[in-house]
């Protein structure tokens, strides 16, 4: 038997997964994200500070040069015996493929074709947009729609900016558009100028579609997202910081760099302008079950991401006290945001503050089996809730809205 079945069986059905933390080099943290004070530099100065933890991934990160082996990349914790050992969960994925994922998944995708991160910056981002599979194709990579919910817990203050610029104003026109990236390395293209920005409030969430411009504000953000990492940024100073050149041309074909027609022509035009973006793109937690019946049961669960079929997420509460077992239809990541207590034949818990290194019982991946078969929880506190966030994979068979 491997260590991948090993590991699966041990966790019946369920495995435990390690931190992983990925630094930017453009971003300061907001230091939100549990990691130790002392911490947030451990890759070195030249790297940038950590501001992300990846969950659930299969998808190393783009970090330049400089990108350690591995670096965004899901590890699997398993005990054989009294050895600890760690490896990736791509490879267990890739080798126990439907049997993990589902055949559902695994036939079409032949990979886990999402992921999650808590990302987390003191200030803004930059003005940028994830190309959508045909534009990303002629690089070589897919698509990148992602999605935001601002977990209570982690945003005890909103940073710097708790505002996020989406898309372009109604009547922008792509020659104006076209100026502001040819301004770019003049300082301050202004490209904001002609967006619209909206206050970020805890416990909601954005759907961003690719191809559509967005400059995320400074809350500790939860991202579900498809399978990739690219990016290009349009605006060139955010926050008294300069953006480089390479990363307006980031996600553009060498013999197009350049060309400035290109950057335009690879945005969702009507998407951008879309004068309802509160109305179509925002999204309000709704009940997965009555509401009424889920907290008969002990426990209640929201759908929170909702809006693509590339990917979708819940948040499950599990009330003070009580054991519930809740059925899913699909494979899922989770990430622990609150209280303490069991999950199947684990221990799951919310540590308050975590060492880079560290391991610890707040991550975990469920089989599809598994969840099919439905996970046992336990809440073992008398006044504390026990919630977590779950991340599923594309064209989820319980979303129904």
């Amino acid at each position: 038997m491997s260590l991948a079945e090993k590991a699966l069986e041990q966790g019946e059905g369920i495995l435990r997964l390690s931190p992983t933390w990925v630094p930017r080099s453009f971003c300061v943290p907001g230091r939100r994200i549990k990691l130790h004070p002392d911490d947030y530099y451990m890759l070195g100065g030249a790297r940038g500070g950590i501001d992300e933890r990846w969950l659930s991934s299969t998808t190393p990160a783009q970090n330049g040069p400089l990108t350690s082996k591995n670096e965004g990349l899901s590890h699997v914790v398993f005990h054989d015996g009294q050895e600890l050992k760690l490896f990736l969960l791509k490879d267990v994925i890739d080798e126990l493929k439907g049997e993990i994922i589902g055949s559902r998944i695994w036939d079409k995708y032949k990979s886990w074709p999402m992921y999650s991160k808590f990302f987390d910056n003191m200030g803004p981002l930059p003005h940028h947009v994830h190309y959508d599979d045909k534009i990303s194709a002629l690089t070589g990579q897919v698509g990148k729609p992602e999605a935001y919910y601002f977990p209570p817990q982690l945003n005890n203050h909103g940073g710097d900016f708790p505002y996020t610029f989406f898309g372009i104003s109604p009547g922008t026109t792509k020659d104006q558009i076209k100026t502001c990236l040819m301004n770019f390395n003049k300082g301050d293209n202004k490209i904001t100028n002609y967006s619209q920005a909206f206050r970020l409030e805890p416990g909601t969430g954005w759907d961003v579609p690719p191809g559509m411009l967005h400059a995320p504000g400074s809350m500790c953000t939860y991202e579900p997202q498809k399978a990739s990492d690219i990016f290009a940024m349009y605006q060139s100073l955010v926050n008294e910081a300069i953006i480089p050149d390479e990363l307006l041309w980031n996600g553009t074909p060498k013999d197009r760099i350049g060309d400035f027609d290109f950057l335009v022509e690879s945005l969702d035009w009507e998407l951008n302008i879309n004068p309802n973006i509160l109305e179509t793109r925002q999204m309000l937690p709704k009940n997965v079950y009555e509401r009424h019946w889920m907290h008969a049961h002990g426990f209640e669960e929201n759908w929170i991401c909702y809006l693509s079929r590339d990917f979708s997420a819940k948040e499950l509460t599990v009330f003070p006290g009580q054991t519930v077992t809740i059925k899913d239809s699909a494979a899922y990541g989770l990430i622990m945001m609150q209280g303490h207590g069991k999950m199947g034949v684990w221990d799951v818990e919310t540590p308050a503050l975590i060492r880079f290194g560290q391991l610890t019982h707040d991550e975990y991946f469920v089989s599809e089996k598994a969840a099919n078969e439905g996970v046992k929880i336990t809440n073992l506190s008398k006044t504390d809730p026990l919630v977590m966030l779950k991340h599923f994979g594309p064209d989820n068979p319980d979303l129904k809205i």
